[in-house]
C-alpha cells in the first residue's frame, strides 16, 4: 500500500519536493492547451457552447495542480 502511495504522490506531483522534470510540464501543458482548444471547437460545432466554461475551469484546475510545488 504504501508503494502505490508514494506512486500516486509523484504522478499527482504532490510530493514535497516534486521530482517532476521540465520537459513534463512542457508535454502535460501542451497536451492541456491542445485539447482544451479542441474541445471548444467541438462544443461549439455540436451548439453545447454551455459546456465551455466548465472545460476552462477543468484547464485552469490541471494547469494550477501541475505547479502546485513549484518553487
Amino acid at each position: 500500500m504504501n508503494r502505490l502511495r508514494k506512486w500516486l504522490m509523484y504522478i499527482t506531483n504532490n510530493e514535497e519536493v516534486s521530482r517532476h522534470e521540465e520537459a513534463f510540464d512542457a508535454i502535460f501543458f501542451i497536451i492541456n492547451t491542445s485539447a482544451l482548444i479542441f474541445g471548444i471547437t467541438l462544443f461549439i460545432m455540436q451548439d453545447e457552447v454551455q459546456w465551455i466554461p466548465v472545460l476552462a475551469i477543468e484547464y485552469t484546475w490541471a494547469l494550477d495542480n501541475m505547479r502546485h510545488n513549484r518553487p
